[in-house]
């Protein structure tokens, strides 16, 4: 499969798991992973920000494609082909996004900010 092919399949695999997110039918361990996927996918902001040369864009070809693969391996495959083709309507009408799925990144970055200025004060 190709570098674009994946992209596009990711396209749709990122919607199709926060629909599993929401479905009975997915167990637990999986719908936290999904959570975790789904907000960090729709973060604006990155663990590794993007302007830091090389290391900034791991999280976009290695971290998030990671999640969503463990995410897809724990959600069983009969119910994730249905959200698949739930997804593909969704993208449908427009790209879907949600500002506060940033907020577990945010306090992920204000957490080590904290840890940073405790560090430099001592």
């Amino acid at each position: 499969m190709r570098l674009r092919e994946k992209a596009e399949k990711l396209k749709t695999d990122i919607p199709a798991v926060f629909i599993a997110l929401r479905k009975e039918e997915t167990p637990f361990v999986a719908k936290l992973i999904a959570l975790i996927t789904v907000c960090y996918a729709l973060s604006p902001i990155d663990l590794i920000p993007d302007f830091i040369p090389v290391l900034g864009y791991l999280d976009d070809v290695i971290i998030l494609p990671a999640l969503v693969a463990l995410t897809v391996k724990l959600i069983p495959t009969e119910v994730f082909v249905t959200c698949q083709q739930e997804a593909k309507r969704l993208w449908e009408n427009g790209k879907p996004t949600k500002w506060y799925f940033a907020i577990p990144v945010v306090v992920i970055w204000l957490f080590i900010l904290s840890l940073a200025v405790r560090a430099i004060i001592r």
